[in-house]
């Protein structure tokens, strides 16, 4: 059964056509952007993408590395912290591994209504491609701890994806 808070891109009652998260809503969860990620939970919008980074990649010792970035914006009319990270990265061999953390890239941001966080990282993989999802862990200024969903996105050689120079 499929959690009402929760709307897919594809399911959603406002059109056939993915036009993106409807800002009235508090949860629309993950709409289908490509190999890029956008959700909508408690407030907060998160959007992903990665981007291959061939000059930093040895394939022939198995190792793919990628950027990534991530926007986090405060559509929601309360403040609210983030406090932690949790990733689930998987590769093409449906390997899993798993990276908890405080905040992301040693920051803790609190944003109030319309503000908006971007950070960039990397991940390693062992396979050419694989996925990224995951949480943030937040706490409103009221003290309500909540979590926020990154949805899944692609680690996979694309050229929609140019988030760095390389």
């Amino acid at each position: 059964m499929q959690d009402p808070k929760e709307t897919h891109g594809e399911s959603s009652a406002r059109s056939s056509i993915d036009l993106g998260p409807d800002p009235e809503a508090q949860d629309a969860g993950p709409i289908n952007m490509g190999p890029n990620s956008l959700c909508l939970t408690h407030g907060i919008e998160v959007e992903a993408a990665g981007q291959y980074l061939e000059s930093r990649s040895f394939p022939e010792q198995k190792r793919w590395l990628y950027a990534y970035r991530v926007r986090i914006k405060n559509v929601g009319p309360v403040a609210q912290k983030l406090l932690s990270r949790h990733w689930i990265i998987t590769d093409a061999n449906g390997e899993r591994r798993e990276v908890r953390g405080v905040g992301v890239v040693g920051e803790q941001p609190r944003l109030e209504a319309g503000d908006s966080h971007e950070y960039r990282s990397m991940c390693d993989l062992s396979t050419a491609w694989g996925t990224m999802e995951g949480t943030y862990q937040f706490i409103t200024d009221e003290g309500e701890e909540h979590e926020v969903r990154v949805g899944r996105f692609f680690l996979v050689e694309s050229s929609d994806n140019k988030i760095v120079a390389e």
